[in-house]
């Protein structure tokens, strides 16, 4: 579907890696749908019992590609990005993420829905929806301030606050924090032991660590719903219009 998603597995370890580098590894709606089908495939079948997410280069993602986004024909069909958080959300079987470089947008929400999280030294974490005119997505206004408590999500989600990997694991965001050239073969070797364990005790676990996700899915429909609205929205507009011609937004 998109050359910018390459997939490959090994030993029952299927690597997801975000490949657009030149963009910032910035996500557009063709890549959501080819995210979404690989995390879709992986869950349905037995060919792997691990997944990492990572990006190329050094940047996990810059999240959404807002020229993309601003000139989305999806109607009413349900748009890839949700189809991804979805995805990402319902996945029975382990979700790793190895955060190898800046992760921006939906590169830090989609960290709150995988269990297992690690980063570069070099990797940091920031959700700016509000500089650009937008609102948290994918629950992350449910899920940030459990994770982190309610004064460090809000200094990151209102007033823009960009988390190092050292206070990312010190909030508890990220669970482990390597050396930038280490890191692909450590998140690749815990992939290895997860996928060598018991794949219904993993299951189960998952499940009862998690626990009852309606709370979960109605945040992020009631997120949606204000998310779509503001992509249509003069901020949303300027936001862009200040991208494409580097200057600082004004907002009426």
């Amino acid at each position: 579907m998109t050359d910018h998603i390459q997939i490959s597995t090994q030993d029952r370890v299927t690597f997801l890696t975000i490949a657009r580098p030149d963009k910032k590894n910035a996500i557009t709606q063709d890549m959501y749908a080819a995210m979404a089908k690989a995390i879709e495939d992986y869950d349905r079948t037995d060919e792997a019992r691990a997944f990492i997410i990572t990006g190329e280069g050094d940047m996990f993602t810059a999240g959404n590609d807002l020229q993309d986004f601003s000139t989305d024909d999806s109607g009413d069909a349900e748009p890839p990005v949700a189809r991804f958080l979805r995805a990402v959300r319902d996945c029975e079987k382990p979700l790793i993420a190895a955060v190898n470089g800046p992760a921006i947008g939906v590169g830090l929400t989609m960290l709150l829905h995988c269990d297992l999280v690690y980063a570069a030294r070099s990797a940091t974490f920031g959700a700016p929806f509000v500089k650009l005119g937008l609102v948290p997505e994918a629950a992350s206004s449910l899920l940030l301030p459990a994770a982190v408590g309610m004064a460090v999500a809000n200094d990151i989600l209102l007033a823009g606050r960009t988390l190092t990997a050292d206070e990312a694991v010190s909030f508890g965001l990220v669970a482990r924090v390597f050396a930038d050239d280490e890191l692909a073969s450590a998140v690749q070797k815990i992939g290895q032991h997860v996928a060598a364990s018991a794949p219904n005790a993993l299951k189960f676990s998952k499940q009862l660590i998690r626990g009852n996700r309606t709370e979960i899915e109605q945040q992020m429909e009631d997120e949606a719903k204000l998310f779509v609205a503001q992509l249509k929205s003069p901020d949303f507009r300027e936001s862009v219009a200040a991208m494409m011609e580097k200057r600082q937004p004004v907002y009426a």
